[in-house]
């Protein structure tokens, strides 16, 4: 396993198991299976509503508490200093644990920055190790790091081949603040699992499409968290550290990108009315 050092000091996996649209009674599952074959980080949220799942799987897998790192995200209904602060210990309680490795504001909207109040004071008292944000475009996230106390350590957007987030690495780089995708295998869009390019260049090393997209972001420096229902998928998405793409390679996926996302625009009045729809959610 390869690790990323946040700006705190903390090392994090690159790769880790991301549990989105695991239902609550698959959650525990899929969670064992994936530690079992070698994952030590585990993202989730409280809007994926499986939190439990995840806590019980860690707690009964035998692995020691420090070696496997937890991510989890404070749902926009749960924004506000008092909500949020309150929402943390529930995410602790329902995760069977004492502290969370890293914990990201989910979205960029409503008080993010009361919200962003309760993290730093968390963080502080040693619940949780890191923080950061989910889904905040350039201006979201120079915004807040502007007028916060403890900057954005994380910020997880969608990266993958099609929407690689170059100019918003940029920004990202300056404050010092890691980049993790969500959707590294572009939840199998713009017919990701049948392009002639990947599938040309996984051919020179062996590899499947999803392998060599995931190498591809491992050696831009990207923390990825893959998902999959099944073991034998799970393991593949982890064998990818015994090859590394040539320079021509990366260049080569790199005109792959659209620029645009496959899912939605944070800055798209509708997406915004959408969000404010899903408030409720949890």
């Amino acid at each position: 396993m390869e690790y990323i050092k946040l700006s705190n000091g903390v090392e994090m996996p690159q790769l880790g198991y991301g549990v989105y649209q695991v239902t609550s009674e698959e959650c525990e599952r899929c969670v064992s299976d994936a530690l079992s074959v070698g994952y030590r980080m585990i993202d989730t949220a409280q809007a994926y509503a499986n939190e439990e799942g995840v806590g019980s799987a860690v707690k009964k897998s035998g692995i020691a508490r420090d070696e496997v790192f937890i991510v989890s995200k404070i749902w926009i209904s749960n924004y506000g200093y008092e909500k949020a602060k309150a929402s943390i210990d529930e995410s602790l309680r329902k995760l069977q644990t004492e502290y969370i490795d890293l914990m990201l504001l989910h979205q960029p909207f409503c008080d993010r920055y009361g919200a962003y109040r309760a993290l730093e004071e968390a963080y502080r008292e040693g619940k949780l190790r890191a923080i950061g944000v989910s889904n905040f475009y350039p201006d979201h996230l120079i915004d807040l790091a502007s007028n916060v106390e403890v900057k954005p350590m994380v910020n997880q957007v969608e990266t993958h081949v099609f929407d690689q987030q170059v100019e918003a690495k940029k920004y990202m780089d300056e404050l010092d603040c890691r980049i993790m995708s969500w959707g590294p295998l572009a939840e199998g869009r713009n017919g990701f699992f049948t392009n002639e390019l990947l599938g040309e260049i996984g051919k020179k090393y062996g590899k499947s499409i999803p392998q060599v997209a995931l190498r591809w972001l491992l050696q831009r420096g990207v923390i990825i968290i893959p998902k999959s229902t099944h073991k034998e998928r799970m393991t593949e998405n982890l064998n990818i550290f015994d090859f590394e793409l040539a320079a021509d390679d990366m260049a080569q996926i790199a005109t792959l990108d659209t620029g645009k996302s496959l899912f939605f625009d944070h800055h798209d009045g509708e997406v915004t009315k959408m969000f404010m729809g899903w408030r409720g959610l949890v």
